[in-house]
């Protein structure tokens, strides 16, 4: 069976996702961070507030590329607007990589 959903109804699928993995968040100077756990080596998602660039692990790009069947580039975006959403801030625009993440002391 074949079911039909708009655009909008998908990024609410993707954003519940999202909202279930309880990250944590933390508001260092002029970034805020996404993590797991306060220890993480890296951050899952770092917005900057300055120039409201996202940067996106690659590895949560290629999660929810997976389990949604997206190309990366959409899995991108959709967390970008994810980050938007959550964070009632304008994303700028949107990176993939590694997001290093600074230990709190």
């Amino acid at each position: 069976m074949k079911y039909l959903i708009t655009e909008s109804q998908f990024d609410h699928i993707i954003f519940k996702y999202l909202d279930n993995q309880d990250f944590i968040k933390i508001d260092i100077n002029d970034s805020i961070f996404f993590v797991n756990s306060e220890g993480d080596e890296h951050a899952q998602i770092r917005y900057d507030k300055d120039d409201g660039w996202c940067s996106i692990y690659w590895r949560l790009i290629e999660e929810i590329s997976t389990f949604f069947s997206m190309h990366e580039y959409d899995s991108e975006q959709v967390i970008g607007k994810w980050v938007e959403h959550t964070l009632q801030m304008k994303v700028a625009k949107t990176r993939g990589g590694h997001v290093d993440y600074p230990p709190m002391d």
